[in-house]
C-alpha cells in the first residue's frame, strides 16, 4: 500500500484563502449552522469535532484547525452542469453557502472524481491552484496538466486502498489519514458491454471513496493511532469490492458513514438507461454490509437527474429498524462528534 504525506503550511487556518483571487479569506468562520446534531446514543458533553453539510457532496470537516472539504459544488438552483457526451443536469437546490468566496480559509480538499456536480466549472475555475487537492489518478491527471496558470499544482493521487497523511506544522501531533476507497460509477453488464462503451464516451469518471481518520502522530515513532474514523462512499454503485471496506476495518470499526444516495439516473429519470449511484434500498444494504455505528446520508435530491430521494431512503430505514443507527442533516445543518484524543506525543 503507497503511502504519502501532505504536510500543511504553517498557520494553515489563516494561509490558505479558497479563491485564487483572494489576499485573505473574507470571513473567518463557517455559518452558524440551522441545526447541530450529535449521536443520539452517546450523550458526551466533549466534540471537538464537526461535519458542515453545504449540499450535494459537499462538506466541510473541522478538526484541530484543520479544514477540509469534499467534492466543492456551488452551483445554484437552475444552474446546469455537463455530465458526459449528450447528458446534463440541471441543479434544483441552493447550496447552504451561496459562493466560493463566503468561506472561510480552507486546507484541503478531497475530490471523489472529476465530475461536473462535484467540481463544478465556477470551483474549478475559482480555487486556488496550490490548493492541496487529493483525489483519483484520473482526476489528478486532468488538473495538474493544465495548460499555464490553470494548473493545480499540489494535486495528490490516491487509488484504491493508498493512503496518504495530512499533517499540520512540527509542534502538533494532530493528523489525517486519508485513504482511498473502491468506487464504481457502472456496475459490469453482460459480457462488460457498458463498461467498455462508458470507457470509450467518458460519460462517467473513475471514482473513489475514502476513509478519513482523525487521529494523532507519535512524534517519536511516527505511529498514527485513529481517533475517529469516517467513511465517505463517494458515487459508487453497490459492488462486490464495498465488502472488502467492511472486511478491512471490521475489528477497528467504522464510527461514521457519509453515503451518497439520489439513485442518479443517466440521461434521466424519464429515460433511465443507466443508474450511477446508489438509490435507497442499496444504501441501506451498505449500512448492513459496512456496519458503521451512525450513518448520515448525503447527495440525494439536489439535481434533476437523482431518481430516489431522502424520503424513500427514510423509509427504507424505518423498514429495516435502522433508525437508531442514521441521522439526517438538511443543507446547513452540521453533526458534531469526539474525536478521542491520543496520549501519544
Amino acid at each position: 500500500m503507497t503511502t504519502y504525506k501532505f504536510r500543511l503550511p504553517v498557520n494553515p487556518a489563516q494561509s490558505l484563502p479558497p479563491t485564487r483571487d483572494a489576499i485573505a479569506p473574507s470571513v473567518t468562520a463557517l455559518p452558524l449552522a440551522k441545526q447541530t446534531q450529535v449521536h443520539p446514543k452517546k450523550s458526551t458533553d466533549s466534540k471537538n469535532a464537526s461535519i458542515f453539510f453545504v449540499g450535494t457532496a459537499t462538506t466541510i470537516l473541522e478538526w484541530s484547525e484543520i479544514r477540509i472539504m469534499t467534492d466543492p459544488n456551488f452551483l445554484h438552483d437552475g444552474d446546469h452542469v455537463h455530465l458526459g457526451p449528450g447528458v446534463s443536469a440541471t441543479r434544483i437546490t441552493n447550496p447552504a453557502i451561496m459562493e466560493l468566496r463566503d468561506l472561510p480559509s480552507i486546507d484541503a480538499v478531497l475530490l471523489s472524481h472529476y465530475h461536473g456536480d462535484h467540481f463544478d466549472p465556477k470551483v474549478e475555475g475559482s480555487l486556488r491552484r496550490d490548493l492541496p487537492i487529493i483525489t483519483t489518478p484520473h482526476a489528478h491527471n486532468h488538473l495538474s496538466t493544465k495548460p499555464g496558470n490553470d494548473k493545480f499544482t499540489s494535486v495528490y493521487p490516491l487509488d484504491h486502498f493508498e493512503s496518504g497523511l495530512i499533517t499540520l506544522p512540527d509542534n502538533s501531533t494532530a493528523a489525517i489519514r486519508v485513504t482511498g476507497m473502491p468506487g464504481k460509477h457502472v456496475l459490469p453488464g453482460p459480457g462488460h458491454v457498458i463498461e467498455t462503451v462508458n470507457d470509450l464516451l467518458g460519460a462517467v469518471p473513475p471514482t473513489n471513496g475514502w476513509m478519513v481518520e482523525l487521529g494523532h502522530q507519535s512524534g517519536s515513532s511516527g505511529e498514527f493511532t485513529t481517533g475517529y474514523r469516517i467513511y465517505i462512499s463517494g458515487d459508487t454503485m453497490l459492488i462486490p469490492e464495498l465488502h472488502e471496506v467492511a472486511e478491512r476495518y471490521r475489528k477497528e470499526g467504522i464510527d461514521l458513514m457519509l453515503v451518497h444516495l439520489g439513485g442518479t439516473t443517466i440521461p434521466s429519470p424519464k429515460m433511465p438507461l443507466l443508474m450511477v449511484t446508489m438509490d435507497a434500498k442499496m444504501g441501506v444494504e451498505l449500512i448492513r454490509i459496512v456496519n458503521p455505528d451512525l450513518t448520515i446520508p448525503i447527495h440525494y435530491d439536489d439535481y434533476d437527474v437523482f431518481a430516489s430521494g431522502l424520503d424513500e431512503f427514510k423509509a427504507e430505514v424505518d423498514q429495516a429498524g435502522l433508525n437508531g443507527k442514521v441521522i439526517y442533516l438538511e443543507r446547513g445543518d452540521s453533526f458534531r462528534f469526539d474525536v478521542k484524543v491520543s496520549s501519544q506525543g
